[in-house]
């Protein structure tokens, strides 16, 4: 075992404890249908979450020849991926009975939740640029992909009004599409 595969035994089970913990407010919603509406906010937001976790694994991939086996590599990581599960896990209310809506759910937490993946994104970028010699941080491209995220995730965090938060979580979550594409 090379020690990017011993890293990825506890990142990469958080990140899937992260990813399964939104599936499994998911699937609880899902059962709760009937009963309270699961709206376009909690789904963007639930598809965003689960992007940018999947993308922690491709980045990581972008530092496997990098990163030493050390304990402010085990720390800086676990902090990184615990953040991504605890904002993974409040996607869905773990009682949805107790919410008039999942909507409401999502008005409480979004701050939360996206700028928790924010100081993540933030962290990996950081440690890209800083062990990664990846050239220009800021061609078309990056500023497109990476540096945009930044204050369209602003404006989803503290935008008052529901359109404007909707365009953002969607502008958020079209960036990974785009990134397969545009290279």
């Amino acid at each position: 075992m090379n020690g990017f595969e011993y890293l990825l035994t506890l990142f990469g089970l958080l990140l899937g404890l992260a990813l399964a913990e939104g599936l499994g407010g998911l699937a609880h919603a899902m059962h709760s249908r009937h009963r309270i509406a699961i709206g376009w906010p909690t789904a963007l937001l639930g598809l965003f979450v689960s992007c940018d976790i999947v993308s922690f694994w491709i980045n990581g991939w972008l530092l496997r020849d990098v990163l030493p086996v050390s304990w402010p590599v085990m720390f800086g990581g676990f902090v990184v991926t615990a953040v991504a599960y605890v904002s993974a896990s409040l996607i869905f209310p773990k009682d949805a009975e107790d919410w008039a809506d999942i909507d409401s759910h999502f008005e409480r937490n979004r701050t939360l939740i996206i700028g928790g993946l924010l100081a993540c994104k933030l962290a990996l970028v950081v440690a890209i640029f800083a062990l990664v010699d990846i050239g220009d941080p800021f061609t078309a491209r990056r500023l497109v992909i990476i540096w945009s995220v930044y204050p369209v995730a602003l404006i989803a965090m503290f935008a008052k009004k529901r359109p404007l938060v909707l365009a953002a979580l969607a502008y958020m979550i079209a960036i990974y599409p785009l990134s397969l594409i545009w290279r």
